[in-house]
């Protein structure tokens, strides 16, 4: 495919993974009122809620996917979304149920078209209660400085074939973004260098069975690339989000 319509049929060229850590008993609570009120009004200014996730194994964490068109299109709409009145008549309510909101990682895609395919995704209605099957697992590989498009054109061409082989897909691969952040009033993780992969399975149980066969597939071919062990998230979609719809 080229390039260029692969860019334009993927979500999006920069993405921040944002995971929350709230108080105890109130994930349920932010992710009626984010569903509510967050989605339509942040994508009514150009952004995109890609996916919106339960963490399996915290508790109280919400963990959700935000892309923009550009680093500058990213900077006017935040600002237009928290300078305006659905932030504002809101806020108190969605800040009352967190206790940490500053683990934000800023990413592009690791390749051209490596983005997620969301195009054709439909969204559940704002009453839907019903939460997606599947499991969307993030597989995090924290590198050395400024070895991210090295490690990416390396996983592209040695490590995803050998998963797809095993029946392991990837929805989508990024790498960090480093430009400066356009809107300072939303910190992201500066000291961040990491390659993400995205990838769905239907239960733990599936991903069990598979992520020893990855282990023993990719292990090797990584050692040496990464630094420490792979930070794992499973997620599990709720009722509105996108990615795993």
């Amino acid at each position: 495919m080229d390039s260029t319509k692969s860019q334009e049929t993927t979500c999006c060229p920069v993405v921040e993974l944002r995971q929350y850590t709230l108080k105890p008993g109130q994930r349920d609570t932010l992710i009626a009122l984010f569903e509510r009120e967050f989605i339509e009004s942040q994508e009514a200014l150009g952004m995109r809620i890609i996916g919106t996730f339960r963490d399996l194994e915290k508790p109280d964490r919400f963990v959700w996917l935000r892309g923009f068109r550009d680093m500058e299109s990213r900077a006017v709409q935040l600002q237009e979304f928290y300078g305006g009145p659905i932030w504002k008549a809101h806020r108190e309510a969605a800040n009352a149920t967190m206790t940490d909101s500053d683990n934000v990682l800023l990413l592009r895609p690791a390749t051209p078209g490596s983005g997620f395919s969301i195009a054709h995704a439909s969204r559940a209605a704002r009453d839907a209660a019903e939460n997606p099957a599947g499991l969307i697992v993030a597989t995090l590989y924290h590198l050395e400085s400024t070895t991210e498009a090295d490690f990416a054109d390396y996983f592209q061409t040695i490590v995803a074939p050998a998963l797809t082989a095993i029946a392991n897909p990837i929805l989508g691969s990024f790498i960090t973004e480093h430009h400066e952040n356009t809107f300072p009033g939303l910190p992201v993780r500066e000291d961040a260098n990491v390659f993400i992969r995205f990838s769905r399975f239907p239960d733990r149980t599936a991903y069990g069975q598979k992520a020893a066969r990855a282990a023993d597939e990719i292990g090797t071919r990584l050692a040496g690339r990464i630094k420490g062990e792979p930070e794992v998230l499973f997620l599990t979609p709720t009722a509105r989000s996108l990615l795993g719809a």
